[in-house]
């Protein structure tokens, strides 16, 4: 039988035996070569001349392993951490110093790859490549993460307790049948080609083509969503606008949203209840923030309250994972190339649970750097709460605060 023959063999049969089945295969055609066979099957498959030696045996019966087994008890390469018994505690020690930042450690400034970690593991007197660290940091239960928003850092005292005013603010006003919503301002967005993170379906190898470069487009330039969300309704506004993101367009969206969608589905309201983050252009320091809340409340007779968010937890505002996180997952991977387009796609953005949103573009002008005087400050009807006046106060219609006098 020709080499070539036995190679087609084995190719052939790559795949469909275990070692057991391998090595006897081997031994029969060595066997069939007669003398030097051995030797020959050796060199053609790579196999030890001692593992087809024990497939002849096995064929003769002159070996059993048992029913069951492929190999003899306790064959096989040992593994290498039985081998080496410190190589796993080494391993730890590099990926997780006993002090973080520890001037000893090698990794300090250093990336974490597998191979830097091989190399560090050779320093040490280990013989052990990259592709076995990797297994062995399987092992360990380590993966590659990125890194997750979680940490919110220094936490107020009575975060929990204003998590508790807010959730009590809110059920009375939904058992009282008076809106309340949840604002906030969308991360600000280039328009024009460029890449949207995501994917969406597309023919095979024919990517959607953007811009190298995310410079903004002088003709186009940013928007700045903001949006209004309706947490019994669950239906959503955003005013998407071209301009600055100040306290004067953040109650500008509230107004719009209160005369295209509010006072229709809430006819009979005589208050509203607002829940913001404590930073933004919704802050509780921002004066032009409350200053203009007091017109709205003058324009709509409404009593406006307000219930901010505790610093560092804005996150939690419902608008964020009620609204806008299906925002973004309805525009993935499409570039926003017009104001038009952006419109549509929120506009298009719904839920199984059955979310509406509708949306509208805001080209007006809202400049900066507006300040507000103690004498103005002090002409706004408001009334701050017992608890963090700071973040819970309501403002009223200065008609209503009149005839109240």
């Amino acid at each position: 039988m020709e080499e070539c023959a036995i190679k087609k063999i084995f190719e052939t049969m790559e795949g469909h035996l275990n070692e057991r089945q391998h090595r006897r295969l081997t031994a029969a055609i060595a066997d069939t070569l007669g003398y030097g066979g051995i030797s020959t099957l050796s060199r053609i498959t790579g196999m030890s001349r001692t593992t087809i030696t024990l497939g002849r045996k096995e064929l003769e019966g002159s070996e059993e392993l048992g029913k069951d087994r492929v190999r003899k008890k306790g064959g096989g390469r040992k593994k290498i951490i039985d081998k080496d018994q410190t190589l796993m505690n080494d391993l730890e020690s590099l990926i997780e110093p006993v002090t973080r930042g520890d001037p000893e450690s090698p990794l300090r400034w250093s990336c974490k790859s597998t191979r830097k970690l091989a190399e560090e593991l050779k320093n040490k007197g280990h013989n052990v490549s990259h592709v076995t660290v990797a297994s062995l940091l399987s092992e360990l239960g380590y993966s590659l993460q990125g890194n997750k928003k979680t940490v919110e850092g220094a936490s107020h005292p009575d975060r929990n307790a204003q998590f508790e005013y807010i959730n009590q603010k809110t059920q009375e006003y939904q058992q009282e049948l008076q809106p309340v919503i949840s604002v906030d301002t969308k991360k600000k967005e280039l328009v024009g080609n460029f890449k949207n993170g995501g994917r969406e379906l597309r023919p095979k190898r024919d990517p959607e083509k953007v811009l190298v470069h995310d410079f903004k487009i002088k003709e186009l330039g940013k928007v700045n969503p903001y949006g209004v969300y309706d947490i019994a309704l669950n239906r959503g506004w955003v005013n998407v606008g071209t301009d600055n993101d100040t306290a004067a367009f953040a109650v500008e969206s509230i107004r719009r949203w209160w005369n295209s969608m509010g006072q229709v589905v809430y006819p009979e309201a005589e208050k509203l209840l607002i829940t913001a983050d404590s930073g933004g252009s919704n802050g509780y320091r921002i004066r032009l923030w409350k200053t203009e809340l007091q017109k709205l409340a003058d324009e709509t007779g409404l009593e406006i309250s307000v219930c901010h968010f505790p610093p560092g937890t804005s996150k939690w505002n419902k608008i964020e994972h009620r609204l806008f996180a299906f925002i973004t997952q309805n525009w993935r991977g499409k570039p926003l190339v017009s104001h038009e387009v952006i419109v549509n796609l929120i506009s298009a953005t719904t839920t199984k649970k059955s979310l509406q949103v509708e949306c509208q573009l805001d080209k007006n002008t809202y400049p900066k750097g507006i300040k507000i005087p103690d004498k103005m400050m002090e002409q706004i009807n408001i009334v701050r709460s017992d608890f963090h006046g700071e973040w819970n106060y309501t403002i009223t219609p200065k008609e209503v605060s009149d005839c109240s006098c």
